[in-house]
């Protein structure tokens, strides 16, 4: 994240604040919810970062065993642990009121708390696989934890958006001057110039589109998308370190065109329920000041932009941007009624496409030959770009089904 540090501090304020700032969970829960999100991905590299942080914190290490262990309240937060991470779709009313009635029951501030805490983990997870950090940390000439003493200079102690006791780590050593991956004469890719001219043509293009074929292209999309497989392998079963964090390891992400019943879980318009409009005052009532820190958050991802691509300069990327972004929030079922989704097809090719899917869908899919293999004539920065984009897409697609179902549930 260090190549985009107008980001990174926006990143690090969120994290501080909702793992350390002022909140209603206590700190070990904190920690301890943070290791249920990143187990739904199977991430070991967040695991191990939140273990140290969980026992920094004064947590009881009996927990640490695995989710046998752990009090029934926190145990409780399973399910909407899961759907949250795989299909958030299936949210419903019923999850909510099983969480704050009876006994260990959860106030709606608290669950807003966790609810964040979830979804941040949940798409940092996609952020670490779709970098190629967690299988780094597996090799003996992999990425190095820092503490305090060590940290590289742009983390160094005194930074004031620097959480005490964070490990961060140095990717600069590895990737400093590296250049552009080659491209592959068997994997032909759409050149940088063929891009920009397609995004120079669709802006100049002014015909207005009827929203019954707007609709239509978003379902296009849709469709197309469940045609498209994750890159990598079927995943292994998860090692038992992380095996005792997850409850129904099997659960996991079905494409949204494929979901069943389409009368019980019709497509998430944005202009009924928006982060704008509804979900960012409802975190900001529930959770004082997160909604603030997650706005800027997700406006500086979206609107981020050094007007390069490949090292061409003063390029408009913003139809690129949006394609992604849209793009992501399309897997979850989530349609912007004024957005033309045809314009994804005209700037995404199929193999950024199903690295973009299996980064948001199938985290733990993503290794790192799958990063270097994808969007090669990019510099490393403008890859690191698009991961983030991942990220922040995603936590607000989670976020806003999660915010419109606390908020149906307060309402009726």
């Amino acid at each position: 994240m260090g190549y985009h540090p107008s980001y990174l501090d926006h990143f690090l304020k969120t994290q501080n604040f909702i793992l350390r700032g002022d909140g209603p969970l206590p700190y070990d829960y904190r920690h301890f919810i943070a290791i249920m999100a990143a187990g739904r991905h199977q991430c070991s590299y967040l695991i191990s970062l939140q273990k140290q942080e969980f026992l920094l914190q004064g947590g009881d290490p009996n927990w640490l065993k695995g989710l046998n262990h752990i009090p029934a309240k926190l145990r409780n937060l399973n399910d909407i642990n899961k759907v949250l991470a795989h299909r958030p779709w299936l949210l419903s009313k019923s999850h909510i009121e099983k969480l704050t009635k009876g006994n260990d029951s959860w106030s709606l501030a608290e669950l807003i708390h966790a609810i964040v805490i979830l979804t941040h983990f949940h798409s940092l997870s996609s952020f670490v696989f779709s970098c190629g950090l967690n299988q780094e940390l597996d090799h003996v000439a992999g990425y190095q934890f820092y503490n305090e003493n060590t940290a590289p200079n742009s983390m160094a102690k005194g930074s004031k958006t620097k959480p005490k006791d964070i490990p961060m780590v140095d990717t600069s050593i590895e990737w400093k001057n590296c250049p552009n991956t080659p491209p592959s004469p068997t994997e032909p890719e759409v050149a940088i110039s063929t891009l920009m001219q397609r995004m120079k043509s669709l802006s100049e293009q002014h015909h207005e589109c009827k929203p019954e074929e707007l609709a239509k292209r978003f379902e296009n999309i849709e469709t197309q998308s469940a045609e498209i497989g994750a890159v990598g392998s079927q995943p292994l079963r998860a090692p038992a370190d992380i095996g005792c964090y997850v409850d129904d390891a099997t659960f996991a992400y079905i494409d949204f065109a494929k979901r069943g019943d389409l009368q019980d879980t019709p497509t998430f318009r944005v202009q009924d329920y928006s982060w704008d409009d509804h979900g960012y005052s409802l975190v900001n009532r529930l959770y004082s000041d997160v909604g603030n820190l997650l706005d800027d958050k997700f406006r500086t991802a979206y609107n981020l932009t050094y007007y390069t691509m490949g090292g061409r300069k003063d390029v408009d990327t913003s139809r690129f941007r949006m394609a992604i972004w849209y793009y992501i929030q399309c897997l979850f079922g989530i349609r912007h009624d004024d957005y033309d989704y045809g314009e994804i097809n005209a700037l995404l090719e199929r193999s950024l496409k199903a690295f973009i899917k299996s980064a948001t869908c199938y985290p733990n899919r993503v290794t790192k030959k799958d990063y270097d293999k994808v969007l090669r004539e990019f510099h490393h920065s403008e890859k690191v770009h698009v991961n983030l984009m991942v990220l922040e897409s995603r936590m607000q697609a989670e976020l806003l089904y999660a915010l419109r179902t606390v908020n149906r549930y307060m309402t009726n």
